[in-house]
């Protein structure tokens, strides 16, 4: 408690699931956050059950303006910026024949160039300030090679590599990068989609047994967001009760 005091966080996604834990957990630990979701009243219920210095923000990440409209309110609102969560994605149910252009780009855009466009937005405020930890959410489904996920999958790759070099290159100013592996997750929409027929089978491949929770991944988020991670970059962390070992 307290590890994060005088902190300012974004979390991308921060309405509902994973991000919506992640932002919890970071004000536990005395973040401000700052709620930020395509779905506005969302984002506004979670800021408001947070309190304190918690704020809401309606964004869609992989649209330029609104991100960085969103950097100039944080700007505006606290002057500075230490943490960048990249929660926010687009999870598929889609058979590889379905998968076309069009269903193709959906995916990317939120998923791959949303986390470049906010990365690129932390990266110059982070910069001017000599720090910052930019954490970015991956997925176990890129070991796994997932069916009806390919475009996910594929975004998902990306971002691991995308964490990977930026990690090298910004280094220098003090930025850390990193991400997080969550497995099979029991957030609603998980539960509200087909991917929740797959629990069963996915427990019989974890060396711990169970359903991961969406409070499952936020501490380890909160951990590479800490001091304590200062000297731990460019690297990727699986959440997923040892389903992918290695």
């Amino acid at each position: 408690m307290g590890g994060l005091s005088d902190r300012v966080a974004i979390v991308t996604g921060g309405a509902q699931g994973i991000g919506e834990a992640i932002c919890r957990r970071l004000s536990a630990d005395g973040a401000a956050v700052v709620v930020a979701d395509i779905n506005g009243s969302g984002a506004e219920a979670v800021a408001a059950d947070i309190g304190g210095a918690a704020i809401a923000h309606t964004v869609d990440v992989g649209e330029p303006s609104q991100v960085t409209a969103l950097y100039d309110m944080v700007g505006e609102h606290f002057g500075s910026l230490d943490i960048l969560v990249n929660n926010a994605a687009i999870v598929p149910f889609t058979a590889w024949d379905d998968v076309d252009f069009t269903e193709w780009r959906r995916i990317q855009r939120v998923n791959l160039d949303g986390v470049f466009l906010m990365s690129r937005g932390a990266y110059e405020v982070m910069k001017a300030q000599g720090k910052g930890r930019i954490i970015n959410m991956c997925s176990n489904t890129i070991f796994a090679g997932t069916p009806n996920m390919a475009a996910y999958v594929a975004a998902k790759g990306g971002v691991l590599g995308l964490t990977r070099a930026m990690a090298t290159e910004v280094g220098q100013f003090g930025i850390t990068v990193n991400a997080v592996s969550p497995g099979l997750t029991a957030s609603a929409g998980v539960l509200a989609s087909p991917h929740k027929e797959a629990f069963d089978f996915v427990e019989t491949l974890q060396a711990l047994k169970g359903r991961g929770q969406p409070e499952d991944i936020a501490p380890t988020v909160a951990f590479l967001a800490s001091d304590d991670a200062h000297w731990i970059t460019g690297q990727l962390i699986n959440v997923d009760g040892g389903h992918i070992r290695h």
